[in-house]
């Protein structure tokens, strides 16, 4: 059973989500929260799998609670396609990022590929990432990167490029359990969550 914490101002929309996902057998709602600040204090109460978090809200925003959060998987809704919104989700420790305007059964499964440990963008969001990262200069340090292998910064190109576990697989002519090895040992390397944040490494880094 996956836990969901719903976190919106709008108490309508709160009781859409909740009806949506109590009405999957694998999907249950834990909690809900009007304000950034209840999210992250219901969160340690609740322990949930996934926060479903709005960016506006009062209080405090659904960025710095998504920073403030230990443990859960965030997947960030919101009716604003920003750039801004999206990189500061994104940095502050985000899985997914979707659109308000999402079909319920996209937002299910979502909601599901997040907790699995996966992240997702929609397209658009991924488009406008890279483009964003293109024209910015590349940092100079992305911490971890010198102990990061060959094999391992082409597994992670991959990734940044958007490649799943079983094109990276046939890429690369390895198992699937060496892919599993590369990207564990990616995510601590570089202090990552999750694919998300290895995406954001690769271009901050000027590896893609």
């Amino acid at each position: 059973m996956i836990r969901v914490l719903i976190a919106d101002d709008q108490a309508l929309l709160r009781a859409s989500f909740r009806l949506l996902l109590d009405n999957e057998p694998d999907l249950t709602v834990v909690g809900e929260a009007g304000t950034g600040a209840e999210a992250v204090a219901l969160a340690s109460e609740v322990k949930p799998d996934v926060v479903l978090m709005d960016i506006r809200m009062p209080e405090m925003d659904g960025i710095e609670a998504t920073r403030l959060l230990d443990g859960p998987r965030v997947l960030v809704l919101t009716t604003f396609d920003l750039d801004e919104y999206v990189f500061g989700a994104l940095r502050a420790g985000a899985s997914g990022f979707l659109l308000k305007d999402t079909p319920p059964a996209e937002l299910l499964a979502a909601v599901r590929v997040v907790a699995s440990g996966e992240s997702l963008l929609s397209p658009t969001v991924t488009r406008r990432l890279i483009s964003e990262f293109v024209r910015q200069p590349a940092s100079p340090v992305v911490r971890g990167l010198e102990r990061v292998t060959e094999r391992e910064k082409e597994v992670l190109l991959l990734i940044a490029r958007g490649r799943s576990n079983a094109e990276i697989m046939a890429e690369l002519h390895v198992s699937p359990g060496t892919v599993k090895t590369h990207i564990g040992n990616l995510l601590a390397k570089l202090h990552a969550r999750d694919r998300a944040q290895l995406v954001i490494a690769a271009y901050e880094s000027g590896l893609v």
